[in-house]
């Protein structure tokens, strides 16, 4: 039986995270088990508290908030599993979730990284994820396969080969981890993941969903639906991931296809909706490639929050 490492990162949401810690302990079946956290700069360190209450787990302090990438990057150079399951810390576990998503990676050697259905956990029924169509690179649009509708069984059929990973859940081969390497830290929130899966498919591996496995997700509990973080990120990144995954043409073609289409598109709606402060922050994440180069550190936005 393989050996599964589970990684979390927890800021600021000591509750949401023993929430998680509450659903392995009690729902989950598979023994062969090893749990990380990593604390990503909370205040205050929940970490003593935790040592105490759960002295079976591995717990890790990062003194600053090194964004979802490089949080999950501190839990895996601490993982020892043969597989590594990357879950956000505002999900809940099911029973048979990680042997089912186990027997599906040790039955294809060619899965690198793999993901189940997310349902939303306050809607249940309701589907998040059951897998993502491929990245129109010029236009760096995607969608994201029975979103909001309710689970009758209506996309099952579509278990196997995804475009993408759910950021909220994604299980990967120690192999093709060592292969591909860490998520890129530079992201710091959003696309992280699917910069990731680019890299894990150019190192030779396939990305899959597996739909007979399932995991509630509490979506945006740590960023909430709007906010000036979430807008500079997802749009700043957005172009970043063409930059870094497409050729020199398609990030020229995506280049007027967001001058010319999202940019009015965004002004018009942050001005209709009365949200001015959103102005100044998308045009920040839009000037940030003027001067910085696409693995560039600089993330461009304080972090205080």
């Amino acid at each position: 039986m393989k050996s599964v490492s589970i990684v979390t990162v927890n800021f600021n949401q000591p509750k949401i995270t023993e929430d998680l810690l509450r659903s392995l302990e009690e729902v989950n079946t598979y023994p062969n088990l090893e749990i990380v956290v990593v604390d990503n700069g909370s205040k205050p360190d929940p970490v003593p508290g935790w040592v105490e209450r759960y002295p079976h787990i591995k717990f890790i302090r990062s003194e600053k908030n090194t964004g979802f990438a490089g949080g999950n990057n501190i839990g895996l150079k601490h993982a020892t599993g043969e597989y590594l399951f990357l879950i956000n810390n505002d999900t809940e576990v099911t029973a048979e979730l990680i042997g089912t998503l186990v027997a599906t990676m040790d039955a294809n050697p060619k899965i690198g990284m793999i993901s189940p259905k997310i349902h939303y956990y306050d809607q249940p029924g309701m589907l998040q994820y059951t897998g993502y169509t491929p990245m129109n690179y010029y236009t760096a649009r995607n969608a994201c396969i029975g979103q909001f509708e309710q689970d009758k069984g209506q996309y099952d059929s579509l278990s196997g080969i995804t475009g993408y990973a759910h950021g909220a859940a994604m299980m990967i081969r120690r192999e093709a981890l060592e292969k591909a390497g860490v998520m890129a830290e530079n992201y710091f929130l959003y696309y992280e993941e699917l910069d990731w899966c680019e890299r894990i498919r150019n190192a030779g591996y396939e990305i899959h969903v597996d739909l007979s496995a399932l995991i509630y997700h509490k979506e945006s509990v740590a960023v909430g639906k709007r906010s000036a973080l979430k807008e500079f990120f997802m749009n700043r990144n957005r172009i970043l991931f063409i930059r870094k995954n497409g050729s020199p043409m398609q990030f020229l073609i995506f280049c007027c296809y967001f001058l010319l289409a999202v940019v009015p598109r965004n002004l018009i709606q942050y001005i209709k909706n009365k949200e001015y402060n959103f102005i100044p922050v998308f045009l920040k994440a839009i000037t940030w490639h003027f001067t910085n180069k696409a693995d560039s550190n600089n993330l461009g936005f304080p972090l205080s929050r």
